[in-house]
This record gives structure tokens, sequence and C-alpha cells, in this order.
């Protein structure tokens, strides 16, 4: 096989590996760009075809504006042109929602689906606190000395993590987003992503970080509903591809040839 980098050619996705491998589309959160998966996309490149894209509002599709529709459009375009039409998705917060609408959608497309800090479902109370959050957030990010220092502060959370320093340097340049934290609020706050979930019938893997407190509350229930296998990486919190590259992407790894060995 041979191994293919076309991440230049296109705007706003990364797109590495052979050919014809199996395809395993990551998906970032809020605020961050597709070089989220810096790490994941340089670990598995020499096995699997990576396909990363850019959400709207973030990386260089950041002149556009986030609504989950847009979004579903992006990642459906993405598994069409450059994953064969169906792959394994990965998504993180933001993009573990917006996967799970993907496979309740497009089910025939979806090989596996991984949910990272995605397991609180959005209704009833978190309805209301998911609103309100986006609010104060899309208040504060109005003013650019607030919107700076945030990505500050992201910048210098990023240079902290154990990856390389290339990885470091492709996150912080493609951009820190505080504004999106804010955006696909109204969006996701009222939807059912548990009933989402359980009309899925393929292979589920959830993993989030042991001190993520909110997605932990409802991650065993997240789980029974998708028949799914539940990892918890000890001693890190949300963003935990970051934390623990290297076990979080071992556990992806692990699934993939999960879902791909004979029955």
């Amino acid at each position: 096989m041979e191994r293919t980098t076309e991440a230049a050619q296109r705007r706003g996705i990364d797109i590495v590996g052979p050919s014809d491998a199996r395809s395993v589309v990551f998906v970032h959160g809020a605020m961050f760009s597709r070089k989220l998966w810096a790490p994941q996309r340089d670990a598995l490149a020499e096995e699997y075809r990576v396909v990363a894209p850019d959400l709207p509002g973030h990386g260089d599709r950041s002149d556009e504006t986030f609504d989950l529709e847009r979004a579903i459009s992006v990642l459906d375009d993405a598994l069409e042109s450059a994953a064969g039409g169906h792959a394994i998705l990965v998504g993180l917060s933001l993009g573990g929602y917006l996967a799970t609408a993907y496979a309740n959608r497009y089910p025939e497309k979806v090989d596996g689906l991984v949910i990272v800090g995605a397991s609180a479902n959005p209704i009833r109370g978190l309805n209301v606190l998911t609103r309100a959050t986006a609010g104060i957030v899309g208040l504060a990010t109005r003013f650019d000395t607030v919107e700076r220092g945030v990505q500050r502060l992201g910048e210098r959370w990023v240079r902290n993590r154990d990856i390389s320093p290339a990885q470091k340097r492709e996150i912080v340049e493609s951009g820190i987003f505080p504004r999106e934290f804010a955006t696909p609020g109204p969006d996701l706050a009222g939807r059912n992503f548990r009933v989402r979930l359980a009309a899925f019938d393929g292979p589920v893997l959830v993993i989030n970080g042991e001190h993520d407190k909110i997605m932990r509350r409802g991650e065993r229930d997240h789980a029974v509903v998708g028949d799914a296998d539940v990892v918890v990486l000890e001693g890190v919190g949300h963003v935990c591809n970051l934390h623990r590259p290297e076990t979080f992407t071992e556990a992806v790894r692990q699934f993939a040839r999960r879902v791909d060995a004979p029955v």
C-alpha cells in the first residue's frame, strides 16, 4: 500500500495514509480545528486512511457560521470524497455529538462510532445549562480582550501537552476559536442524542477522561443504549486525546481492529 499525504490539496481537510486502507474520520470539538488530531493522525497514518475535516467556524472554515446541518454536510463530504463513502467516526465533544447525529442519519456509512467527551445528553436540566453556558460565553467573547485571553490560555495549554513540538505548532497555528464554544450550544441543546445513538446498531466505543465529571455522569446510560464498550483514561479531563495521546490512540486502534475482525 502506498502512503499518501493530501492535506495541502483540499481546503480544511487532512487526508493521510494508504488510499486503500480502512478509513477513520476524526471530528474535532469546539474551539479547536482538525489539527487537534495531529498526534492520532501521525500515529495511525501507516495503518489507516486518516481523514480530519475542519468544521464550520473553525480552522480553514473559520469564515463560515456553524450550524448542525451545515456541519453534517461537511462531514458527509469528507466521507464521500476522502474515505470511500464509509468509515469509523471518532468525535470529541462537539464532534462526538455531530458524529452521533451523522450515524443516526447515515448508518450505512458508519462502520463504527467512537464518542469522546460527549456522553451528557443535552435535554432537561442539561438543555438549560447548555443554553446558559453558550449565552454567557457568547457575551463574554464579544470583547476582543476576553477572546484573546482565552486564546492565549488555550495556546499555553497546548504547549504544555506531551506531544511533539511540530504537533503543538500545528495546533496553535491553526487557531483557537473561543466564540465557537458558544455558537453550537443552541443547536445541540434540547436534542436527544441518546435516542439517536440507540437507533445506531453498529459498534460503539465511549471514551472519557476520568476527571470529565459532566460527561461521565451520562457515561453509563450512553453505553447501555449504544451497547457500547467504555474506556476511561485515568488522571485526565475533557480533551483526553491530547492529555494522553498514546493511550487514546491505542484505544482507537484496538476498536478499529475489533470492527474489522472476522465474525
